[in-house]
Order: structure tokens, then C-alpha cells, then sequence
């Protein structure tokens, strides 16, 4: 058995910016104390006000809040974009190099099908999924 991951070759991947990632059905955005203190600065917020708008307690865990409808609450739907994209969180930066993602072939053929940007587009390195793999476990 190898030691080398099954895409040491590297996988495609270029953001087509769809908002897919950002929509749909209801899940989680896990943010840490650092993440909020950025957003809520993004907003010139204090931290107390950014968490009751924005971010809900999942145990002892912190998520972003989502509308009803499952779409990020950050997300711009008639525009199609993330309206904090350059302080988004590390759940956000690292998709769709994400270990659940990248357990297995089949995995990643599940996550080409429902991201545009997976699968296509040049190829990125091994070392660079790797290290984005390890910033957040998902």
C-alpha cells in the first residue's frame, strides 16, 4: 500500500464563481474567534453585534447564520457573490479541498458533480490540496 495520496498527481479545480458552495441546502460555516474579529471588523461591528446578527452556537461550536433557505447570510444572491470574499472564512478559502472531499475517488467525482470548478481547469499541485486539507476538517 502506498503512502502517497491516491491524487498525488494533483485534481483540477478553478472557481467559476456560482455560488453553489454558498447555497442550497442547510449546513454549517464554522468560524473561530479569529474569523469573527475579521468580519466583524469588515463590518465595523464590535464582535458582540457581528455574533447576534450573524453567527449561531452549535454546541460549542460557531457557524455562520444561513436564511431560511440554506444560503450563506453573507451571500448576495441577485449578484451571485460573497459579499465578505476577502475575509472569508477558512471553510470558504479551502473548498473543495476539504478531507471529506478528498477521502477517495469517488469522493471527488461526487464533489465534481455538484461544483462546476471541480474537475476543471489547471491542475493543483499535491502539496498545495494538502496543505489546504489541514486548515479545517470538514
Amino acid at each position: 500500500m502506498s503512502d502517497q495520496p491516491w491524487f498525488q498527481s494533483g485534481l483540477r479545480f478553478q472557481c467559476t464563481q456560482c455560488g453553489d458552495c454558498c447555497t442550497g441546502a442547510p449546513g454549517y460555516v464554522w468560524v473561530n474567534a479569529e474569523e469573527i474579529r475579521g468580519l466583524a471588523r469588515r463590518l465595523e461591528l464590535d464582535i458582540a453585534e457581528f455574533e447576534q446578527r450573524f453567527v449561531r452556537k452549535i454546541g460549542i461550536r460557531k457557524s455562520l447564520s444561513e436564511y431560511d433557505n440554506g444560503d450563506c447570510v453573507f451571500f448576495d444572491n441577485e449578484k451571485r457573490k460573497c459579499t465578505v470574499y476577502e475575509d472569508r472564512p477558512r471553510q470558504c478559502r479551502t473548498w473543495p479541498f476539504w478531507d471529506s472531499n478528498l477521502r477517495s475517488e469517488a469522493a471527488w467525482r461526487s464533489t465534481c458533480e455538484i461544483c462546476p470548478g471541480s474537475g476543471t481547469g489547471p491542475v493543483v499541485p499535491v502539496e498545495e490540496i494538502l496543505k489546504s486539507a489541514a486548515v479545517i476538517r470538514i
